[in-house]
């Protein structure tokens, strides 16, 4: 019950801090990008904690389970794309936007405006749709009894989590995460840090978890190479590469920051910040999972080592921070949505002279819709993939089909409107096609479709189409 009381009084915290930033709401800067004020360090915690989701708390290391240490190269892809993202940071915190789609629709037009918000209410969906999941496998562990049988069934903590997830965000927008976001960012560090030697004794070491992982048949999870083919590792690292050097959730904080040159501070020192909580969380997730023979467990290592091999208050700060990364980040990407749907559809097409009153109270509304359809589409994916395959599949319908444009207009002068459309259009079919339609088998070799996810020939062809139709379509 320990663990259950320090999660109830976190967020009964939350509560209380967005019914207080709820007054301080007064216009849509207020609700969307926290009326621009971020600090450098503000802004680095809450682009870690906004990170480090789902994806990687269950994702990444429900993978390591899988796998063993070759996870450890996991990491990479949204390390380079952050060294990448430094270069961009100032320029976008310069355009004094509010959205992604806003960037593409100055450069490409309307009909390119149109068309990535499309591809990101459907990428942020699928990512809103697993934290609710995550959240609610948080809630099953820790409400066991004596015997260790559930008080709830995963469906019941699915719901309570959305129930809380969508409020919080309605409260208060950015402007009460962000600042939350710097005390989990700060948490999580220093959990894993005094947790992992926890995990390293419990364990027996390295001989005892190289024994444990003999007996389970898993001689290879002491392995770092030889486990990942090639493929594999592009399957797996350039969804989050691509992802995270477009990723709205990443702009909004650059739109957040006071200045162009905190926005770039605050990217390169997540460099590191990102690295090392990623490798701890993989790393842990390695340890824990020699002590775990049951794969079904295994699906959620972090949360049953926590809870498990931890003593009883570490474990239930562990546990605490971990609800709060999937908080953080299931706020962050139903926010994204909202603001853009409010700014690129609503204000643009609808209503353009509507008050400040009421583009905060839409924009609430409007988390609550999206918040709903999210709780829809975590049905669905509920029994039929993992947090793993869907946040790589989610990364991948954003990344190939917004990136791309999106790095020509900051960079690209000769990238046109025709090239960036096709670039939006070619990038989403490819994606939500590549695994569902027959006559692509008909004349890919099954070696190489059945190996190879969604992301190389998405991004691929979303680049082609963009480069070619602009060549094609450049004017002297």
């Amino acid at each position: 019950m320990i663990h259950l009381s320090f999660i109830l009084l976190y967020l009964i915290i939350l509560i209380g801090i967005g019914f207080y930033k709820a007054g301080k709401i007064k216009t849509q800067s207020d609700f969307s990008v926290a009326g621009r004020s971020l600090t450098p360090w503000v802004l680095v915690g809450t682009m870690l904690a906004t990170w480090m989701g789902t994806g990687s708390i269950l994702g990444n290391a429900g993978k390591t389970y899988e796998t063993g240490m070759a996870a450890l190269i996991l990491p990479l892809g949204s390390i380079l794309g952050i060294i990448i993202l430094t270069k961009i940071a100032g320029k976008v915190r310069s355009f004094e936007k509010y959205t992604v789609p806003e960037i593409l629709g100055d450069r490409f037009g309307s009909g390119a405006r149109l068309l990535s918000v499309i591809a990101l209410v459907i990428a942020y969906m699928v990512i809103v749709s697993y934290q609710y999941n995550a959240g609610g496998a948080v809630l099953q562990t820790v409400l066991t009894n004596d015997q260790g049988i559930s008080l709830i069934s995963a469906e019941t903590g699915t719901i309570i989590a959305a129930i809380f997830i969508i409020a919080y965000t309605m409260l208060a927008g950015l402007v009460s995460v962000a600042y939350t976001d710097v005390a989990n960012g700060i948490i999580i560090l220093l959990s894993f840090i005094i947790a992992i030697p926890i995990f390293l004794f419990e364990a027996g070491g390295f001989t005892g978890m190289a024994e444990s992982f003999a007996n389970m048949g898993k001689d290879s999870h002491m392995n770092f190479w030889g486990v990942y083919s090639f493929l594999d590792i592009i399957n797996f690292c350039l969804p989050p590469f691509l992802l995270i050097m477009g990723d709205a959730n990443m702009y909004q904080r650059f739109f957040a920051s006071k200045t162009a040159e905190g926005a770039k501070y605050a990217t390169k020192v997540l460099i590191g910040a990102v690295a090392l909580a990623e490798l701890m969380i993989i790393f842990a997730a390695w340890v824990a999972s020699s002590m775990i023979p049951e794969a079904e467990v295994g699906k959620y290592v972090l949360i049953y080592a926590s809870h498990k091999f931890l003593p009883t208050f570490l474990g239930a700060i562990m546990m605490t921070t971990i609800v709060g990364i999937i908080i953080s980040t299931a706020d962050s990407f139903l926010l994204v949505p909202a603001t853009t749907l409010m700014r690129d559809i609503y204000l643009n097409y609808i209503n353009p002279n509507a008050n400040e009153k009421k583009i905060v109270l839409l924009s609430r509304v409007l988390v609550l819709i999206l918040g709903i359809v999210a709780y829809i589409v975590s049905l669905g994916f509920a029994k039929s993939a993992g947090f793993f395959e869907r946040a790589l599949y989610a990364y991948t319908i954003y990344g190939a089909a917004i990136t791309p444009s999106l790095v020509a207009a900051l960079f690209w002068k000769g990238a046109t409107k025709a090239g960036a459309i096709a670039s939006i259009l070619t990038g989403t079919i490819t994606t939500l096609i590549w695994k569902e339609s027959s006559f692509i088998q008909g004349f890919i070799p099954e070696v190489i479709y059945l190996n190879m996810d969604e992301v190389l020939p998405a991004i691929t062809l979303s680049v082609l189409s963009l480069i070619v139709v602009s060549l094609f379509t450049k004017k002297n």
